[in-house]
């Protein structure tokens, strides 16, 4: 199955330790998403809006590497599923179920994210947007 990742998952050591099965294929634009930052956890989360992009990794995952990642994501609790398309296949990406107010992320967890923004060779504009305060 295909995954989106678009925060901590981006980090190539921290997914394959995650989802031992799970190969990166390349990067992928989001389109009529932004990325934010949320919860009491301060973890990165997608919301819609019109003419903005999420960048974030595609990856091929198993079964088993999907049910680690629930657990990890706390689903269906903390996160829910989303799926679109992109050309014509099926991809899974995880959203807040609750959409509470930005939370600056921390120090450890923003250092996870940006290595994986280097991992796959995203444009760290897009993080940089996500870090400014949002109205």
């Amino acid at each position: 199955m295909l995954y989106f990742a678009y925060g901590s998952n981006l980090n190539h050591f921290q997914m394959k330790r995650r989802c031992k099965d799970s190969v990166y294929l390349k990067k992928i634009n989001l389109k009529d998403f932004r990325l934010t930052f949320r919860s009491k956890y301060r973890a990165a989360d997608i919301e819609h809006k019109k003419n903005s992009i999420v960048q974030g990794g595609l990856f091929e995952i198993s079964k088993s590497d999907e049910k680690k990642l629930d657990l990890y994501e706390d689903y269906p609790i903390l996160y829910k599923k989303i799926f679109f398309y992109y050309y014509g296949k099926k991809v899974m990406t995880y959203s807040m179920v609750r959409k509470s107010s930005f939370k600056f992320p921390t120090e450890r967890y923003l250092n996870v994210v940006k290595r994986g923004y280097k991992d796959c060779n995203l444009d760290k504009k897009y993080l940089n947007k996500a870090l400014i305060i949002q109205g």
